[in-house]
């Protein structure tokens, strides 16, 4: 999937008043706070919340994904980093910052944060995932393939490292090993799906990933389908999937023109 100062502190102020010209009188003067009702229930009183260390540490987290979710990259990237300066054995920052780093397109520091994800924590399946997707786009698709499939060792049920080293697959042309690659996503994916768990856009990709390699393998009927079956989950109102959406349409084209 951002520094920020939760907590004030108000400290007293100094102030020097002079009287006459020899006479100096210094006192200091403090905010005072206002009066508390005391007649009032206590629900209704003015209340001071402390945060504990690890209850900071949790909100700044929080709200350093949802800037990235928002495109705020360079504030996500400085929340994480306040929190691996403060927890630097924490390999879930590194792996997070390495992402947004990577969606800023900062890929030496993206691939420095995965490696220290994986060396804190080797079992971090989606570090490996990640670190895949770096070396996919930087035309590694051996290294790629071998990082998917440490992803998928650890986690069987990672989807997106299914669809991921599908796509890889498909860039090798390789097609029978992308297909099935994409039909094991889709059984997990139906196997998981329930009410509060909707994979259908995950799904869309997954249909359309492999419509794609159908096509390019000349299946083109199997094509069609899965490109019909991928459009049919991208909600119209669902303006973040407006690219796979083109993308697939764009595929469909090729073949119905």
């Amino acid at each position: 999937m951002n520094g920020r100062t939760f907590l004030d502190s108000k400290q007293s102020k100094q102030r020097t008043v002079n009287v006459g010209r020899a006479t100096t009188v210094s006192r200091t003067v403090s905010r005072r706070s206002p009066k508390v009702d005391r007649s009032l229930p206590k629900s209704t009183r003015p209340q001071t919340v402390w945060l504990d260390p690890v209850a900071q540490d949790r909100l700044l987290r929080q709200q350093s994904l949802t800037d990235a979710k928002q495109g705020h990259y360079l504030e996500a990237i400085a929340g994480l980093t306040i929190l691996i300066d403060r927890n630097p054995e924490n390999a879930t920052d590194y792996n997070n910052r390495g992402l947004v780093h990577f969606q800023c397109g900062h890929l030496d520091a993206a691939i420095e944060d995965y490696n220290n994800a994986i060396r804190l924590n080797p079992k971090l399946a989606s570090a490996y995932n990640n670190r895949a997707n770096y070396y996919a786009s930087q035309g590694l698709l051996i290294e790629a393939i071998i990082d998917y499939d440490q992803a998928i060792d650890l986690d069987p049920t990672n989807i997106r490292a299914w669809l991921n080293q599908g796509i890889t697959f498909r860039d090798l042309e390789l097609y029978s090993q992308a297909i099935e690659n994409f039909e094991q996503g889709l059984q997990i994916s139906q196997l998981l799906s329930s009410p509060l768990n909707d994979h259908s856009v995950l799904e869309a990709h997954l249909y359309g990933a492999r419509g794609r390699a159908h096509h390019l393998a000349g299946d083109w009927n199997f094509a069609i389908a899965d490109y019909n079956r991928s459009l049919e989950r991208i909600p119209e109102s669902d303006i973040s999937e407006k690219r796979l959406r083109m993308q697939v349409s764009r595929w469909m084209q090729e073949l119905t023109n």
